[in-house]
């Protein structure tokens, strides 16, 4: 019987054995790193380090950035499975180590190193889903991946708070670093789907021009780009704002957000299938500039939630169709650095929110809502940009 659910699995154009153990890993690999993000703020200023708070998500996203170029690369060149293990391997060796380092500096640079967790394992899972998965299904595939990462995201902040509130952040972070081996452990069953495999040599580090960006792709990246630096802003702010509105569990912003966005993913991806990811992306970013819009205006814990609830909802539509609408820019054989393309921009709107975020918050809480109306106004720059497209299915 086994045999037979297995082999009906592996037949499914989506559901199949190894589309399940992907979206398996990730839950594990999302829940694994935005478990310390709700208490990473105050345990920066517990060390002496709050004017660095601003430094917590854009060190991050700085290696995440740079390690892009070279996980699509390598994706394209030695195989899906081993660039998504080094990411999830990434963060079982930080979560090891944030006990140990715990200095702003060691924090600091922990920061830093973490960051190739993202910069590796999204670039190599989306390539691997493009692979296994049939083009005009790529945006249910994606949406279903996406509420994975969502249950990740919410599992893991809720969880990461409980920890830190009723035993200790050291524990938080052994827990994380268990999550990661999980996922790890996960990956080693999954099958290569790259055909034409090399094996790694030094020169493959070697990145020319021609690595760095899949032109192709630019579109989608610059929306990406501009609709996550909201996130960046928000990623620094939202727990020190969530604990002033009254909270105890500075992951209730996330909790509310992150399932929202789950409830909605797997039908914004269909959608965006069957009617275009164009006409999909117009709705999500305008949904994201009212979701700005309700966390600065309405300063209670009403505002956060229904922010939180409209946000999430915007994220749901807005990334299983930007990821399509990467794919369906980019070339076969060079998806990887198609999708590396989008996480750049991804990785530097979220980088650059946080590092101006917290340059400018500096801890006075009356300054967060102009943050967040900014964020907003450049949301709206997005949405005009994407007036000039004209809504095709599955096509720029």
């Amino acid at each position: 019987m086994f045999v037979a659910i297995q082999q009906k699995l592996n037949s499914h154009p989506v559901y199949n054995i190894n589309f399940i153990l992907m979206c398996m890993s990730t839950l594990l690999f999302a829940a694994s790193f935005n478990m310390m993000i709700p208490e990473l703020p105050a345990y920066l200023s517990s060390l002496g380090g709050a004017e660095y708070k601003g430094f917590i998500i854009a060190l991050f996203t700085l290696t995440a950035g740079i390690s892009r170029p070279f996980s699509g690369k390598l994706t394209d060149k030695i195989g899906r499975v081993p660039i998504m293990a080094i990411g999830s391997i990434v963060c079982f060796v930080c979560g090891i180590l944030y006990p140990v380092l715990t200095s702003v500096s060691g924090f600091l640079f922990l920061r830093l190193i973490h960051g190739f967790s993202t910069g590796f394992k999204p670039t190599a899972t989306a390539a691997y889903i493009a692979d296994i998965i049939p083009r005009e299904r790529w945006g249910e595939a994606l949406g279903l991946h996406g509420i994975c990462f969502s249950i990740g995201m919410a599992i893991g902040p809720a969880l990461g708070s409980t920890i830190t509130l009723y035993s200790s952040i050291n524990t938080m972070f052994f827990t994380s670093s268990f999550f990661a081996l999980m996922s790890i452990l996960i990956l080693f069953n999954m099958k290569e789907t790259l055909v034409k495999k090399e094996k790694f040599r030094v020169g493959l580090l070697k990145i020319s021009r021609k690595d760095v960006f899949a032109k192709e792709a630019l579109p989608a990246a610059l929306i990406t780009f501009l609709s996550y630096v909201a996130y960046g802003a928000i990623l620094t702010l939202i727990p020190d704002w969530t604990e002033y509105l009254g909270f105890e569990n500075k992951g209730v912003f996330f909790i509310v957000f992150t399932i929202s966005s789950m409830l909605v993913r797997f039908f914004a991806g269909k959608i965006s299938d069957q009617k275009g990811r164009v006409l999909v992306i117009k709705i999500g970013l305008a949904l994201l500039i009212v979701a700005l819009i309700l966390l600065g205006s309405i300063q209670s814990k009403l505002g956060l939630i229904l922010g939180g609830l409209v946000y999430g909802i915007s994220g749901g539509i807005l990334s299983p169709a930007l990821n399509a609408w990467t794919i369906d820019f980019s070339k076969p054989d060079e998806r990887g650095k198609a999708m590396a393309t989008m996480y750049i921009a991804m990785e530097a709107g979220i980088g650059l929110g946080a590092l101006c975020a917290g340059w400018y918050f500096q801890d006075y809480l009356d300054r967060v809502p102009m943050v967040i109306y900014v964020s907003a106004l450049i949301c709206f720059i997005g949405t005009i940009y994407m007036l000039r497209f004209k809504n095709k299915p599955q096509t720029i």
